[in-house]
């Protein structure tokens, strides 16, 4: 039994200028809480909510009488939180300051400071009593109200004082029993694709993370060349113009889509993830030995450990269990032979030192997941022949459509379909490109939904 949690942000109405005032106060006690807890507990090393509380809680709670008491308990949680960071950020040796600096704050809920309305509003305890806030819900709010999620007792508040309005975040939670696999999916995580294993056949899904990180690096740098000799360094026009950028939200919408269609697939199927296992510092790991301070920036913006979380939180959610094997070489041996792979000149094909097939770099470390996973789950696991079906050229082995991946442009995937759909349209598109105009849909998605 796993339980997956999911914050949902919702927007109040504009609230009358009394009530709005009443939670810039609020704010404002909130704040200087936290700034003295933080101050306190960083001083004396203390890292533990509950001895935080312990210590300073009259000594809080006799400078504000008029908040509910519940406030410093949510005031202390906060705190420790934030310390917890600094001061790991600090053993590390990269916190610039001797103190945190608290520059933005969310007021921290419990269940003796709010409660739920009905569905479209929530009651907030303040210093001046009970208050009603109504917010708008919208599709993502009434999804998981309708699919069985729990709403939980905490909740975090942000002010917005420019519309002056709230901005709300909930947290839903639901348990999910997870299946016994029945096989196993494996994926490769790489700079400008996404390679999954799927019953024999490999697909690989561009993401072009390349050129956009490059394309957002070139016109940040154009910015801030532009503003820097004009406002200065931390002008504020110049902060405008990088968050107009966006780069965040694309980077996110690339990572959330691939996790989608992953596990959707594994679902389906009833199938186990098979994720290489990355250590904590990977990146910091991969560019020690790079000079390059463009491919640098490259590894560091790539995100693989950021589409590996989406993955697991999304398999999380659908029951999906997720393995991780060791990744060590296996992109450089072959899954038959267990000999090694010869590279040249940068390219992604290599070949068999022994049999002399060809391989694709991402294909090859897919089939070494799944080999990997297959042999570790307790069973006696057949010979890799048995699952890698050879149908190219006699001795030597030549390049064959099944060490070769499917390549699914951005284009396509991107468009939040399944699977077969997206191999389905990508077949129609190549087609178009050769002039074919008779297709008979029905019998190509029969043949890629038994393969998929």
């Amino acid at each position: 039994m796993t339980r997956a949690t999911r914050t949902v942000i919702v927007r109040s109405a504009k609230l009358p200028r009394k009530v709005f005032r009443a939670f810039v106060e609020l704010e404002g006690m909130y704040r200087n809480m936290v700034e003295q807890l933080v101050l306190y507990a960083v001083r004396n090393n203390i890292r533990s909510f509950t001895r935080l509380k312990a210590l300073k809680y009259r000594e809080i709670r006799n400078l504000y009488p008029q908040l509910p008491s519940h406030y410093v308990y949510t005031a202390c949680q906060d705190a420790s939180t934030r310390v917890k960071s600094f001061l790991r950020l600090k053993k590390l040796r990269l916190a610039k300051k001797e103190y945190p600096e608290v520059k933005r704050v969310s007021i921290w809920l419990d269940d003796h400071l709010w409660k739920p309305n009905g569905y479209t509003s929530i009651r907030i305890a303040t210093h001046r009593g009970w208050i009603t806030i109504e917010f708008e819900p919208h599709k993502q709010y009434w999804r998981y109200i309708n699919r069985g999620w729990r709403l939980v007792n905490e909740a975090k508040v942000k002010l917005d004082k420019r519309n002056k309005q709230l901005i709300i975040y909930l947290t839903f939670v639901k348990d999910i029993e997870e299946y016994k696999p029945k096989g196993y999916l494996s994926i490769d995580v790489n700079e400008n694709n996404v390679t999954m294993l799927v019953d024999g056949i490999a697909y690989l899904l561009e993401t072009d993370t390349e050129k956009l990180v490059l394309g957002y690096y070139y016109r940040r740098k154009k910015i801030q060349e532009r503003y820097d000799k004009l406002y200065g360094v931390k002008s504020r026009i110049k902060r405008k113009a990088m968050k107009k950028l966006k780069k965040k939200r694309r980077k996110n919408d690339i990572k959330w889509k691939i996790a989608n269609m992953i596990v959707r697939t594994a679902y389906k199927k009833q199938y186990a993830i098979v994720l290489e296992k990355l250590g904590k510092r990977t990146t910091s790991n991969m560019i020690q030995r790079i000079k390059d301070k463009q491919l640098r920036h490259r590894v560091f913006q790539a995100s693989f450990r950021g589409i590996q979380r989406a993955i697991e939180e999304k398999a999380r959610e659908y029951g999906v269990s997720v393995i991780y094997v060791n990744p060590k070489n296996t992109s450089k041996l072959c899954p038959i032979h267990n000999a090694p792979i010869t590279y040249s000149n940068g390219s992604r094909i290599g070949k068999c030192s022994k049999g002399g097939e060809l391989w694709h770099r991402d294909v090859v470390a897919c089939w070494n997941f799944f080999l990997k996973a297959l042999r570790g789950d307790g069973s006696n696991a057949p010979s890799p022949v048995r699952y890698i079906i050879l149908d190219g050229s006699r001795i030597p082995f030549g390049s064959t459509a099944t060490h070769d991946p499917i390549t699914l442009p951005k284009g396509l995937w991107a468009r939040w379909k399944s699977l077969p759909q997206t191999q389905f349209a990508s077949i129609l598109n190549r087609m178009k490109w050769w002039g074919q105009t008779a297709v008979r849909p029905g019998m190509i998605v029969g043949s890629l939904t038994n393969e998929v």
